[in-house]
């Protein structure tokens, strides 16, 4: 399974950095797969570990914030493992050319 996941501190000020930082250490200290966008990121994993990975990182940013708004975008397909990579090299195989990353 992959989510796509973003915590957004509302009322700080438009920089907010420090807080993608501090939920970015809490993914990578997970051990889970991940991949780091300009506007979220995506994990590998189970149900149960990708949600409470997320509520981990919902509220450590809720402990310094008044309001967090936090999106959660899941894809589920049955027997499929290595999803992270694997989604990206099936459509550069149709391409037949590496995609920049």
């Amino acid at each position: 399974m992959l989510i796509e996941f973003t915590v957004v501190p509302l009322g700080s000020g438009s920089s907010i950095g420090d807080r993608v930082a501090e939920v970015l250490r809490i993914v990578d200290e997970s051990g889970l797969p991940y991949k780091l966008t300009p506007m979220g990121t995506v994990v590998e994993g189970e149900w149960e570990d990708l949600f409470r990975l997320v509520k981990k990182c919902h509220k450590a940013v809720l402990k310094n914030e008044e309001r967090v708004l936090t999106s959660i975008s899941v894809d589920d397909r049955k027997g499929k493992k290595n999803r992270l990579v694997g989604k990206v090299e099936s459509i550069e195989k149709r391409l037949g050319k590496s995609l920049k990353k």
